[in-house]
């Protein structure tokens, strides 16, 4: 172990993750995986972390230019976006909750059909063949060939194609060659978290570990054994009552790890924001993402990004675009801002970056 500082590390894993910002492939490939969510405040998770990190990003791009890459959207230790080798790894995966004869049947019938089609979009599947309506996760009706297209993808029947309108198309894939060293495809997964989230500490690590049992259903039992190889085998410190980890090869110490001068207002999924508990630890206040909490119960607002500078998190704000325009609301922990004229300069260039991102004039 080595001996480092809780500003060392929090240095570390701000520049780390931003990395000087490259092609979309690079930026994705580095930063591992990439969270995504539906919500447009005022543009989509995915969009908003890679606007820091690809050069000349639009809002949008991922979608537009994902069949072109290899990359596959599904799900992780989340869901989103990662490299195709990596999610290849995950499959054939087989869900927890298996389905009826029944319902094999339909899979197997609308796998047909999206085969003879080569990409279809779920309005085409429920034109064809009207299986009507259905429960969803949520306790609300949706139609039961989207929840069956969902089923399927899940399972590694499908992929995703692309988007259309906000909406998943779909096309058949050919099940990967099952993996035969499971130990080593496992430890080659949580070396993927590591990449996305260091530095990690234990509990968050453990946390996220325990998260593949959705990612590989299939290997449920292996996540345990997984998670104690991790500590074994990765680097790693006591610092702050917790022992925190990073990858092999990596210097959380070294002087390259330099912060810049920009404001950065990150996704509320940022690889540098995400975990909550290295947030408090960090920066000493309690971030939550309340687009779903009860509007009287808000305290930052329904989309809030964490305003970053220097390294610190030091606020938040809430953008919505009204009238061809940005409307950018800000709060800070402190309750007023940085009495500097860098932060100022800094704050006003990261508005006009948000607003070429969203290509508003």
């Amino acid at each position: 172990m080595q001996t480092l500082t809780l500003e060392q590390l929090r240095t570390y894993a701000v520049a780390r993750s931003l990395f000087t910002p490259t092609t979309l492939l690079k930026a994705i490939t580095k930063l591992g995986f990439v969270q995504a969510d539906p919500i447009r405040a005022p543009a989509r998770a995915q969009g908003l972390t890679l606007s820091h990190r690809v050069r000349g990003y639009r809002a949008g791009d991922l979608e537009a230019r994902y069949a072109q890459l290899p990359i596959e959207e599904d799900f992780f230790v989340n869901y989103g976006f990662l490299p195709r080798t990596m999610q290849q790894l995950m499959h054939p995966r087989t869900a927890r909750s298996d389905w009826s004869t029944a319902r094999w049947q339909q899979a197997q019938t609308v796998l047909e059909f999206v085969r003879s089609r080569g990409v279809v979009h779920p309005s085409e599947v429920d034109a064809e063949f009207r299986y009507g309506k259905s429960k969803n996760w949520f306790g609300g009706s949706s139609n039961a060939s989207t929840q069956l297209l969902d089923g399927m993808h899940y399972r590694g029947l499908l992929r995703v194609a692309g988007c259309k309108s906000g909406v998943r198309t779909y096309a058949a894939c050919e099940l990967p060659v099952p993996v035969t060293d499971v130990a080593a495809a496992m430890d080659r997964l949580v070396d993927l978290i590591v990449a996305t989230y260091a530095p990690l500490p234990q509990g968050s690590l453990s946390q996220l570990v325990m998260r593949l049992r959705t990612a590989v259903p299939q290997w449920t039992t292996d996540c345990r054994a997984a998670f104690a190889r991790a500590l074994l085998r990765l680097p790693s410190v006591e610092l702050a009552g917790h022992r925190w980890f990073w990858p092999a090869g990596e210097n959380p110490g070294s002087r390259q790890h330099a912060l810049d001068e920009e404001v950065r207002l990150l996704a509320p999924f940022d690889p540098i924001v995400w975990d909550r508990r290295r947030f408090e630890l960090f920066w000493g206040w309690a971030y939550r993402f309340e687009a779903y909490t009860p509007v009287h119960k808000r305290v930052r607002g329904y989309y809030a990004l964490p305003l970053l500078w220097r390294g610190h998190v030091i606020g938040w704000a809430t953008v919505a675009v009204r009238a061809g325009q940005l409307d950018v609301q800000l709060g800070y922990v402190s309750g007023r801002p940085p009495q500097e004229s860098a932060f100022t300069h800094a704050l006003d260039g990261e508005v006009e970056r948000m607003a070429r991102f969203l290509a508003l004039d």
